[in-house]
């Protein structure tokens, strides 16, 4: 496996930071807009974020027939990814969808197993099992509240987004070798834009008469530096590292998605939901120790 540098481990890390700040905000953005328009808001900011790097993005040559990869790429994140997400946001708690995210690792290895026919052992595989059993324990033990009024429902739409998320890893991880990160950035961003422009029109989704403060502060958050900043910071370092190493990281999400839950949205889990969550992260654990997913 090769070995990563100081600055592709600052480059995860401040995308695992600012991804797991973007739960709460979503959730305080959605008590006020329509989520699709707050997506949207999310994706044209990130878009105008790109355009700024408009010289060092058009240097990056085009490889004939990789359009189908990077469309694929666009489609499951940030589009079905956010669509998804938004929809679980909805229906259950900040802290209960950062503790699914989880899951993400040991998913990118099984796919690695699908799709590019790497080795599966018997730890991935049992990690795995574990994994969906502490999500499965998290989710039946969700109360509904007037925050999460359907978390069974939610959790699972969480999990379809770890699905699509997993479907970015490996696209991203066969696309970074050839684009550099601000080109890749730029595609998600443009992709997402058109993508919830056109739901934004199709759903005839009415906007907001009034923007509060701190609502426009979080998507203003959302759009620059989640998802502009952190997809620049994932992709830079998917190029340094391989990509089961660097959604490895993952396994952080929940750990800080809890705390600003709780810090910020008030969020307490019970106490079973946090013995779910431990079956999750040893599940994650005890894949990665038998992982050989090194490059794709």
């Amino acid at each position: 496996m090769r070995g990563c540098g100081g600055l592709a481990l600052a480059s995860i890390l401040t995308a695992i930071v600012l991804w797991s700040g973007s739960f709460v905000a979503l959730k305080v953005a959605f008590q006020s807009c329509d989520p699709y328009f707050v997506i949207f808001c999310r994706m044209a900011l990130a878009s105008l974020c790109a355009l700024l790097f408009y010289r060092q993005i058009r240097r990056c040559a085009y490889r004939k027939g990789d359009w189908l990869f990077l469309i694929g790429m666009g489609l499951c994140e940030p589009c079905f990814y956010f669509l998804f997400e938004a929809k679980a946001l909805m229906l259950t708690t900040a802290s209960q969808a950062g503790m699914i995210t989880a899951l993400l690792p040991v998913m990118v290895a099984v796919g690695a197993w699908v799709v590019f026919r790497e080795r599966m052992t018997w730890r991935i595989a049992s990690g795995f099992f574990l994994a969906i059993a502490g999500v499965a324990a998290l989710t039946w033990g969700g109360e509904a509240t007037k925050m999460a009024p359907n978390p069974a429902l939610g959790n699972f739409y969480e999990f379809l987004a770890m699905v699509t998320a997993t479907g970015y890893t490996l696209l991203l991880k066969r696309l970074s070798s050839r684009y550099t990160p601000l080109f890749l950035t730029a595609v998600q961003s443009v992709a997402g834009s058109l993508f919830f422009g056109v739901l934004l029109w199709f759903f005839d989704i009415p906007l907001p008469q009034s923007l509060p403060l701190h609502v426009g502060l979080n998507i203003l958050y959302l759009g620059t530096c989640v998802t502009f900043g952190a997809y620049f910071c994932y992709s830079y370092a998917m190029v340094r590292m391989p990509a089961a190493q660097a959604s490895a990281f993952i396994n952080l999400i929940p750990v800080f998605g809890l705390v600003l839950g709780w810090a910020v949205l008030g969020e307490v889990l019970a106490p079973h939901q946090y013995g779910a969550g431990a079956l999750v992260i040893a599940g994650v654990y005890l894949s990665q120790g038998g992982s050989s997913f090194a490059q794709v």
